[in-house]
């Protein structure tokens, strides 16, 4: 066997399984200590906080005698409460509960106030989405927002060059449509025919000049999505399409005009990047796959797609984002993917969209290696996309799920009295069938879906 020729798979395997673990811990930890802080706000004492499960690699406990550790699986988490008789909070430890004075039971998950442990269980899905919006509303902090209207802060590398657009231009028509926002510079994009080279009326310095600039939208990859054909074949952001199968183009709508004629049929792209010289190219060879996508009105829309984003030919120039823009940004990113979420289970289960785009974890692995791969921000905003997602999940009303317990709450709440052991232990345990369905389905999908 050749071992030296493994290396290089073995390679990918193990960036995989790091960039997934670290994206993984990060949302666990977050989780779990929204779990563990609420609980202790609400008087319920916390006997463990474990990162992963099985044999701990070490910890410490601290003045409150909470044991914090790290254990050898890295794929979870848990906070384990006074009185708990496993990790799940799924029972109560008779023995345990039994030696407690009254005053101590009231510091356990079990003995607490009902609405002590409701607010205990609900604040992991929520400091899951906290931990969200916070990231968003980072980078958009970060990154800053564009101004109202469509000034240049920089031109991007394309292999024509710049022509005589400069930073600091404000573009106020594009072959004669009129731009004085954004809005207007992508409706243009839209009514334009395809050129490699475009006439601009700009304003520099207070004066108004014609001149020739490249396409307002050429055939540019400003973004590669994880998992997907364009970053399988090797494509990378900044990468210029110059031609398919030996046509020329001249802008993105080109592009997404070949990929959506080539049907999943595999195409040979010639692509400069950045850095290159200008007469200089390489050759990939890839097949658009069939997408379902969200729609405005909350519908899906299938449809071939390579993966990847377009741009203006320039970066706009930006201006600061205001910290309450920036959280409500934040907010508005997480409400689209848990609706858009919604959206595609429902399609799913009525059939309108195909199942294969519920991925295990597999599949999670593999984005989030990929998106680590792409950048320190993609695989930022992964992680807060993924804390959305297991937020979401959560709250599935699922026993074993925290959703699960909310039921069992809610339940007490309007009888009384909580569900006996014995409906208890029926739920939970097809609550852990249920879990390990969906488990295995993601898993055969990763397995076997295109």
């Amino acid at each position: 066997m050749d071992f030296a020729g493994l290396l290089p798979d073995f390679g990918n395997v193990l960036y995989t399984v790091v960039a997934f673990v670290v994206a993984l811990s990060i949302i666990v930890t977050v989780h779990e200590f929204g779990h563990y802080i609420v609980g202790r706000w609400s008087g319920i004492r916390a006997e463990v906080f474990s990162i992963g499960f099985g044999p701990k690699l070490f910890s410490r406990v601290d003045r409150r005698g909470t044991r914090w550790q790290v254990a050898a699986i890295p794929l979870g988490g848990y906070v384990k409460f006074l009185g708990d008789a496993n990790a799940a909070s799924a029972g109560a430890d008779d023995a345990t509960m039994s030696a407690l004075t009254a005053d101590e039971r009231r510091h356990t998950m079990h003995g607490a106030p009902l609405w002590a442990r409701a607010v205990t269980v609900v604040a992991g899905p929520v400091f899951n989405f906290i931990l969200s919006v916070l990231i968003f509303a980072g980078i958009f902090l970060w990154v800053g927002t564009a101004t109202d209207q469509p000034v240049i802060g920089s031109m991007v590398e394309l292999p024509q060059g710049a022509g005589d657009l400069r930073a600091g231009d404000r573009i106020l028509a594009v072959e004669g449509h009129d731009t004085p926002d954004y809005p207007a510079l992508v409706a243009a994009v839209d009514t334009l025919p395809s050129a490699p080279v475009m006439h601009y009326l700009v304003e520099r310095e207070g004066a108004a000049l014609e001149v020739d600039g490249p396409a307002l939208y050429p055939a540019r990859l400003a973004g590669v999505g994880p998992g997907t054909a364009a970053m399988s074949a090797g494509l990378k952001s900044g990468d210029v399409i110059l031609d398919i199968d030996g046509t020329p183009l001249a802008a993105f709508a080109d592009l997404q005009a070949a990929v959506k004629a080539a049907e999943g049929r595999a195409m040979a792209l010639t692509v400069w990047r950045p850095g290159m010289p200008v007469n200089d190219s390489f050759s990939v060879t890839l097949a658009p796959k069939s997408t379902d996508i969200p729609t405005a009105d909350g519908g899906f829309e299938t449809r071939w797609l390579i993966g990847a984003t377009g741009s203006f030919s320039f970066e706009p120039l930006t201006r600061p984002t205001g910290i309450i823009e920036a959280v409500t940004r934040g907010g508005q990113e997480v409400s689209f993917i848990v609706k858009s979420s919604l959206s595609g289970l429902w399609h799913m289960v009525t059939g309108a969209i195909s199942s294969c785009n519920l991925r295990g974890a597999i599949g999670i692995a593999e984005t989030s290696a990929a998106a680590a791969s792409s950048g320190a921000q993609n695989f930022i905003w992964f992680i807060a996309v993924l804390s959305t997602a297991v937020g979401f999940l959560n709250l599935f009303p699922i026993p074993v799920l925290d959703g699960g317990h909310l039921v069992f709450h809610a339940w007490e709440a309007l009888t009384g009295k909580p569900p006996s052991d014995r409906v208890l232990n029926v739920l939970m345990a097809i609550g852990v069938a249920l879990v390990l369905t969906l488990m295995l389905f993601g898993l055969k999908n990763d397995l076997f879906c295109p």
